[in-house]
């Protein structure tokens, strides 16, 4: 595709670290099967179900995990101990394996559109238009107003003796009970022989627990809480009461409210209910994880507070899984068997305006002035700029695309120039997307195919070239985007890692040197003429098959 985009409105990100200008990034509105509102535990558990049965997942995340104040977690079978990020970052690693993708970013609101999908309004005026919507946005923990208990959450200060009891074992623990909803829990009085209950709040406990700890040996204090101490070390030292007296300890337990993060989904009228127990709320669900809402689903803490790590992640697989039962029996239903990845590239497409311009890419035009021409492929054709170039210059031409919609107006333009190029309307990942011929000069010019874990639309690129053929691969400079930015004021609305680079296509040729002679592999500044608002420089991937 021609990488010039049409006039559109942008939306500022960083500026770039060698011109010093603004970079831009066009506002878009992108289509898949399912949005996934949070990428924890359930939302990654859920998006790689849905993966795995080949529907379109996209996951906005804005990196707000509850468990992000707690340096491990505990009771997750396989992975006893990881850190929280780890977790996560193994987690997106196998969604992106599949060519799915996880957007930092943020969803605003949600809201039912005319034509029965959903579409989400993310940071930076972006939209993305879902069949189905599963929020796994899980709570947030309010905590007593006590000084010290909000610094040490997490690490000194704790909650539950499943996620952090073993840690505490045999050491001076206090428990401090702020309101009847979260009372003395027994099972940290197995867990020390050292532990003190301070009834800071005593309003609507239960005296026959109470009596009961105290019988028992337990230490019960009838005071409220002035602060939370620590160490030189920075660790929890003590608690001091109000009467002034300090009790040493070493760790404290402090039990929590909470609220259902679900404020994103009031546009499509869902609210939350309150929880069972009094202490704060939830997103109610039916067995399959659906809300009343049709289509809007829900998955992790954000329906059940007391779920740790594993059983969040269990039951965004299930809600994963039933999902992608409703979009098969939906597409029975209209007999269709719908692709989520052409609907986004085919919305790409859709507009009377061209998203880029009908000049064909320097790097091409530079690169292959030493060919003769032969038989060309155009992988990612877009609206053919490139493809219509090598015709008019001499080269036989097969144009791809997974858009029918873009393979239409190179069709139409064929026909206005009198040129003839044959159109190919297909995936790199389908089975034999480019027929059974090779091809002397294979070209991907910006494409865009997703990973998969057998990387089958890697293998064909490569099939694809003939001996002596040439390979050339230009992709933008990615560097400038790694940096930071604020998720309140901007999302990234493409994932680079869920689809294959230029760097993954080198490491393929360099690891079969007896096939493979790269020529070039460098990174340069776009081609006058050519450079967007919003990629500046240019990596170049030239290689040539050895002839047999």
């Amino acid at each position: 595709m021609s990488e010039q985009p049409a006039q559109g409105q942008h939306s500022a990100l960083p500026k770039h670290p060698e011109r010093g200008g603004p970079v831009q990034y066009p506002t878009l509105e992108r289509h898949c099967d399912v949005a996934v509102i949070g990428g924890s535990a359930a939302g990654l558990a859920a998006a790689l179900q849905l993966a795995r049965q080949r529907r379109s997942v996209i996951v906005v995340d804005d990196d707000t995990p509850r468990n992000a104040p707690a340096p491990h977690m505990h009771g997750y079978l396989g992975r006893e101990g990881t850190a929280p990020g780890e977790l996560t970052r193994i987690g997106r690693a196998e969604v992106l394996s599949y060519g799915r993708e996880v957007l930092t970013g943020r969803v605003t609101g949600v809201r039912r559109r005319d034509d029965g999908r959903f579409g989400l309004d993310l940071t930076g005026g972006h939209t993305l238009v879902a069949r189905r919507v599963l929020a796994a946005t899980g709570l947030t923990d309010q905590l007593p107003a006590i000084d010290g208990v909000a610094e040490q959450w997490g690490h000194g200060v704790i909650h539950c003796p499943f996620c952090h009891g073993f840690e505490v074992r045999h050491q001076r623990l206090v428990q401090i009970v702020t309101h009847p909803l979260n009372p003395p829990d027994p099972l940290f009085r197995h867990l020390t022989d050292r532990l003190t209950v301070v009834l800071h709040d005593r309003t609507g406990l239960d005296k026959g627990v109470v009596d009961a700890l105290a019988a028992s040996g337990v230490v019960v204090e009838h005071n409220e809480v002035s602060r939370i101490l620590t160490g030189p070390d920075g660790e929890v030292s003590g608690v001091e009461l109000g009467d002034g007296r300090i009790l040493d300890a070493d760790a404290v337990v402090v039990g929590s409210r909470f609220r259902a993060r679900a404020d994103v989904l009031a546009g499509v009228g869902l609210t939350t209910t309150p929880h069972p127990t009094g202490a704060g709320d939830a997103l109610a669900v039916d067995p399959r994880g659906e809300t009343i809402v049709s289509g809007v689903y829900a998955a992790g803490n954000v329906t059940d507070p007391s779920l740790q790590v594993l059983p969040s992640a269990a039951q965004g697989s299930q809600v994963g899984a039933m999902i992608a039962v409703s979009l098969a029996e939906e597409d029975l239903r209209n007999a269709a068997r719908l692709s989520g990845e052409e609907a986004d590239w085919d919305h790409r497409y859709s507009g009377i305006e061209r998203a880029w311009s009908s000049n064909p890419n320097g790097t091409l035009v530079h690169e292959i002035t030493d060919l003769a021409p032969g038989r060309a492929l155009d992988v990612g054709a877009g609206e053919g700029a490139d493809a219509l170039w090598l015709a008019e210059h001499g080269w036989k031409v097969t144009a791809t695309d997974i858009s029918g919609n873009a393979l239409a107006q190179v069709r139409a333009e064929t026909v206005r120039r009198g040129l003839a190029v044959d159109l190919l309307r297909s995936d790199a990942n389908d089975p034999a997307p480019f027929g059974t011929e090779t091809f002397d000069l294979v070209s991907l010019q910006y494409g865009s195919f997703k990973r998969t874990p057998d990387q089958r639309g890697l293998r064909s690129l490569l099939d694809a070239v003939a001996p002596g053929g040439t390979l050339l691969v230009v992709h933008h400079d990615l560097t400038p985007f790694s940096e930071p930015f604020d998720v309140a004021t901007q999302t990234r609305m493409y994932d680079p890692e869920a689809f294959v680079g230029v760097n993954e296509v080198a490491v393929a040729l360099t690891a079969d040197p007896e096939t493979w002679h790269i020529e070039v592999h460098e990174t340069r500044p776009r081609p006058p003429g050519a450079a967007s608002t919003h990629h500046v420089d240019d990596v170049v991937l030239r290689a040539t098959r050895r002839a047999i």
